[in-house]
């Protein structure tokens, strides 16, 4: 069983040093984030060599906003856009807000349904009907199919 032993051990430590001897990113370990994924460099390339950072063109617009080439039309179009959305934005949902139903919690707190229901108790009252019915429409005036 020591004969055992000792082969498990060599057989570990010569992993140990293949592993060692990769790469960092081909290791699973990484410099970045724990989900970041080193990605292989080309055959012949030094593990040290840097990209070199582009950067824009002085004649390109650093406060590009998408609407024009011209910064300043760019500037212009960019705060009439946020002009005329905003603008929608407050007057329409102004307009929505206004025109909700009061019943309930929104405006009113439900008066609107109390004076209603008050009218037409007191309409009920002088014509003599009973203040509910299980008919929700007048069985007289609705064309009825003949009953078999």
């Amino acid at each position: 069983s020591g004969r055992g032993e000792a082969e498990r051990r060599g057989k570990m430590a010569a992993l140990w040093r293949a592993l060692r001897a990769l790469p960092a990113g081909a290791r699973g370990r990484s410099a970045g984030s724990p989900g970041a994924v080193a990605l292989p460099r080309p055959l012949g390339a030094d593990a040290h060599d840097e990209e070199p950072i582009r950067t824009l063109p002085p004649t390109q617009n650093p406060d590009f906003h998408g609407f024009s080439a011209d910064p300043e039309a760019d500037v212009l179009n960019m705060r009439a856009v946020f002009l005329a959305g905003i603008s929608v934005a407050i007057v329409l949902g102004s307009v929505f807000v206004y025109y909700l139903p009061d019943y309930g919690s929104v405006r009113g707190g439900g008066q609107w349904a109390r004076r209603e229901a008050e009218i037409q108790v007191r309409d009920r009252e002088r014509k003599g009907l009973p203040l509910l019915t299980s008919n929700y429409y007048d069985p007289k005036r609705l064309p009825l199919p003949p009953p078999e």
